[in-house]
């Protein structure tokens, strides 16, 4: 029932968002020390969600991108100076992603669960 409401399939995808940037970055910080790797990064939510408002609907299957050919469209490499063997990985600029990534996603649990909340007095329970 509440799977068709616009909240809770807006807070779903940015929470599935968050799990993806999450990987980046794991992935970065997993390669630090990988000569010649290149770290990428995805933008948040919010810039993704920007160039995607318009209202548009599928009429085949290749007609657009599936969402995880869309994540990768959304990856780009990171903008830091790389290290002398190539790497361009920051350790510190990944903390920092890693908490706003966190801080994302704890957002989109909060915002299901007030829905549920809302959802919950209006049926009385």
């Amino acid at each position: 029932m509440y799977q068709n409401l616009e909240l809770f399939r807006t807070a779903g995808a940015m929470a599935q968002h968050a799990g993806a940037r999450q990987a980046v970055t794991a992935r970065n910080i997993a390669n630090a020390d990988t000569p010649g790797y290149q770290a990428m990064q995805m933008p948040s939510f919010a810039d993704a969600f920007d160039g995607h408002r318009q209202s548009i609907h599928q009429t085949r299957a290749d007609h657009l991108l599936t969402e995880a050919r869309h994540r990768e469209r959304l990856m780009s490499l990171a903008d830091t100076e790389p290290s002398p063997n190539g790497n361009s990985v920051s350790i510190e600029e990944e903390m920092m992603r890693a908490v706003a990534i966190s801080r994302e996603h704890n957002r989109s649990l909060a915002i299901y669960r007030h829905g549920m909340t809302v959802l919950r007095a209006a049926l009385g329970r």
